[in-house]
């Protein structure tokens, strides 16, 4: 049985595993430990989904907890996927923050999930990876 609970002290070594294990590692920062260091010390709201104490799915927002929560990170390994982990991850993390708008960026293999658990999908998103980018 899947056993979820908000987490304020998730190690490196058990976020990095499972950002491996769910391939969302593919687009993280993960042979960089200090900053995924920061990347937990910062989300500050990381609910995970245990399997008899293994971690095996976690949500990492960062919310105001009033007007927008930034689902940053939604992974699930990939051997308990299709088992409504993931689904059950983000709404959990909406419980947290019920007047706050839950937005997140799909990574390229979980853009069809989304609208198959309910969530809308918004075309006027703009991303800025370098400073030197801005005009």
């Amino acid at each position: 049985m899947i056993q979820y609970q908000i987490e304020t002290n998730l190690s490196v070594e058990e976020f990095t595993e499972v950002l491996i294990n769910s391939t969302l590692g593919e687009r993280r920062p993960i042979d960089e430990p200090d900053r995924i260091a920061k990347m937990l010390e910062h989300g500050n709201l990381i609910i995970t989904a245990r399997d008899n104490g293994k971690l095996v799915g976690v949500s990492r927002s960062l919310t105001d907890f009033a007007f927008c929560t930034y689902l940053s990170d939604l992974a699930v390994d990939d051997k308990y996927q299709k088992q409504g982990i993931g689904k059950e991850l983000v709404r959990l993390t909406k419980k947290e923050a019920p007047k706050a708008k839950l937005i997140l960026l799909a990574a390229p293999k979980a853009v069809n999930y989304y609208p198959k658990i309910g969530m809308k999908q918004w075309e006027h998103c703009y991303v800025l990876d370098n400073i030197n980018d801005l005009i």
